[in-house]
């Protein structure tokens, strides 16, 4: 027996340098280092998706004619075509600008309030632009990784853009205030909906749902600002780097997903970040 111990005693050294080793190599995620507090508020959204917006979601689709579903989003969309237009023009789109103003006036008249989408007939293409996105274009970087309470995901940068996209939302100043929460909760609703099949092709896709949904977020933000793949202009070496080894392909249920409708704030389910349809209706919401 006693000529095996040093035997014993150099695998035993060996195993526990290996998992040295391995657990050195294995840092965390350069764009996501709040990754246990992104984790617990990715399971409070999705509790709180689960258990009251989904099933007013779902509810929701169910119960209301077709139309009616079409008029709501069609209406709240065209708010964000306000927003969005100058989002464009600060990102120096004039055209584009101009095209998303033109809209909103159009669709605001003929389109009976929005209602209609009468400038989608006439062929002017809708976009959808947040500040994020323009400071973005800009070239601040987008930060770490977050998973906001009841808004779902964002980064550093587009946090920071938040309070701004609160202001540029037209339905922020609606008056009454019951009106106003009336309209943002069926806003939050409405666009959960359009979340409903991407949320069952996400589960039967995703092994961690967590990590399939940040890694879809971040490339597809990165595609909102950057849709060529060029460069922001002041982005260090270093940023870049650090986007090469955390950026992975986008998988094809985070892009069903990001073709819906903005992200239903507290759905945590919900992969895009679009402030333009109207800032997150839930902080909208007045007292």
């Amino acid at each position: 027996m006693t000529h095996r111990t040093p035997q014993h005693l150099r695998r035993a050294a060996l195993a526990l340098g290996v998992t040295v080793l391995l657990a050195g190599c294995a840092g965390p995620n350069p764009r996501d280092p709040y990754e246990g507090f992104n984790r617990a508020m990715f399971s409070f959204n999705d509790t709180v998706d689960t258990y009251a917006l989904k099933p007013a979601a779902t509810a929701y689709r169910n119960v209301l004619p077709t139309f009616v579903q079409t008029g709501v989003n069609n209406f709240f969309g065209n708010l964000a075509d306000a927003w969005t237009g100058v989002n464009n023009l600060l990102q120096g789109k004039g055209e584009a600008g101009m095209s998303d103003v033109t809209r909103f006036a159009l669709n605001s008249t003929l389109g009976i309030v929005g209602l209609f989408d009468i400038a989608s007939e006439a062929g002017l293409q809708k976009h959808k632009e947040d500040f994020g996105q323009t400071l973005g274009t800009w070239g601040v970087p987008s930060g770490p990784y977050l998973m906001l309470p009841l808004l779902g995901p964002s980064t550093v940068r587009d946090t920071v853009a938040l309070p701004l996209d609160i202001k540029g939302d037209i339905w922020g100043y609606k008056e009454p205030v019951y009106i106003r929460n009336t309209g943002t909760a069926l806003r939050v609703v409405d666009q959960r909906s359009n979340l409903l099949n991407a949320t069952s092709l996400l589960e039967d896709a995703a092994l961690d749902r967590y990590e399939f949904i940040r890694d879809g977020f971040l490339q597809r933000r990165e595609n909102q600002i950057h849709p060529d793949g060029d460069e922001a202009p002041r982005k260090s070496k270093k940023d870049d780097a650090a986007e090469i080894d955390a950026k992975p392909a986008a998988a094809p249920a985070v892009a069903t997903m990001a073709a819906a409708q903005t992200s239903a704030p507290v759905s945590s389910e919900s992969a895009p970040k679009e402030l333009n349809s109207g800032a997150p209706a839930a902080s909208n919401v007045s007292p």
